[in-house]
């Protein structure tokens, strides 16, 4: 009688082990990780002995802070299945709500920098409600609200300041204590470090618990891989996309609240164009533009990549135009491996 095979003699491949080389292989950053450790040993040759000097160092980082903090939210709306192309301009709007506000009605700076958190979050609310009540691509929603924000930027500053930058408000009450928050420095060991460094990092931080250890960063998942998938077992479309674009409005208001407090003036017209460097951030840190795969941590590499390409030049002392050539080469390299790695996974999975 021939014997019969038991269940426990066969191996379920659900239980079987994964080593760490191939969980590390499968990470959607791996492409830009491989992309930042290259670009740094090029500029520290190139550029040496600049590059490697703490001070250097931190001018690197507070530079890849300021296009991080906004691929942040970029980042988790496109591993949500969506673009944001008003989140350059968003963050002038910010900007330019907190000082105008505070400006003509004289009040403390701290009810602008309110009034500008309402607006940024009002914004992305608005795309978000648009997009999933027409169903329209956000490529189109999102290039609405960009051509009215513009407009509307330098608009209503010529219309209350009288001229095409925000009006000065260094004087006026809450803007010492409001610099502090957003715009001041940290030593460490003797070297100033910006307080963005530390607002990208704890963003990078939540962005990541929260895709990796809520239901929330499911639902963000699940709803750029196939929303109507998603819909059919109970996830919260709307609100999941809803919540991703407020929370580029959010990212949008640290970043401008940076702006005029760094600066003390924000000029109307900018902001343009800015929205393609956190998209290409978060592509190079990993994001597939059909959604559903990335990371916030992978984001944040793709910000210091640009930050390492920005300021590596300068200190190799070569012509800015560069700049560009570096970060498309970084763009390219980065999104060829990361499909090679989804591809891959995906095979093995």
């Amino acid at each position: 009688m021939t014997a019969l095979s038991t269940p426990s003699a066969q191996t379920d491949e659900r239980l079987a082990r994964t080593s760490a080389l191939r969980k590390l292989l499968a990470r959607p950053e791996l492409g830009a990780v491989v992309g930042a450790v290259v670009l740094f040993v090029f500029f520290a040759i190139v550029a040496n002995p600049v590059f490697t000097q703490p001070a250097s160092i931190a001018t690197v980082l507070y530079g890849a802070s300021t296009i991080g903090i906004m691929a942040v939210g970029v980042s988790l709306l496109m591993i949500g299945g969506e673009f944001d192309l008003s989140a350059g301009v968003g963050v002038i709007s910010s900007a330019l709500m907190a000082s105008l506000f505070s400006w003509s009605l004289s009040t403390n700076v701290w009810v602008g920098v309110l009034m500008a958190l309402v607006l940024s979050l009002g914004v992305g609310f608005v795309n978000g409600w648009i997009l999933m009540r027409t169903k329209l691509p956000s490529f189109i929603v999102t290039l609405a609200t960009f051509l009215m924000l513009t407009g509307l930027n330098l608009a209503l500053t010529r219309l209350i300041g009288g001229n095409v930058s925000s009006p000065p408000i260094a004087d006026m009450d809450g803007f010492d204590s409001a610099a502090a928050v957003f715009a001041s420095s940290v030593p460490i060991f003797g070297i100033n470090v910006s307080i963005t460094v530390f607002i990208w990092i704890a963003l990078v931080a939540v962005a990541s618990w929260i895709l990796l250890r809520t239901r929330i960063g499911n639902w963000i998942f699940a709803v750029g891989g196939d929303a109507n998938a998603a819909r059919a077992v109970g996830v919260p479309v709307a609100a999941t996309k809803i919540g991703l674009f407020m929370g580029v409005g959010f990212c949008a208001w640290v970043a401008g609240m940076h702006n005029l407090f760094a600066y003390k003036v924000v000029q109307s017209g900018e902001g343009v164009g800015n929205e393609f460097l956190y998209i290409i951030a978060a592509v190079i840190g990993g994001c597939l533009l059909t959604g559903g795969y990335g990371s916030a941590i992978g984001g944040a590499i793709g910000a210091f990549i640009f930050g390492m390409a920005n300021k590596g030049i300068v200190y190799a002392q070569w012509n800015p135009d560069w700049f560009k050539f570096f970060l498309g080469l970084m763009l390219l390299i980065a999104t060829i491996i990361n499909l090679v790695v989804k591809n891959r996974a995906e095979k093995k999975s």
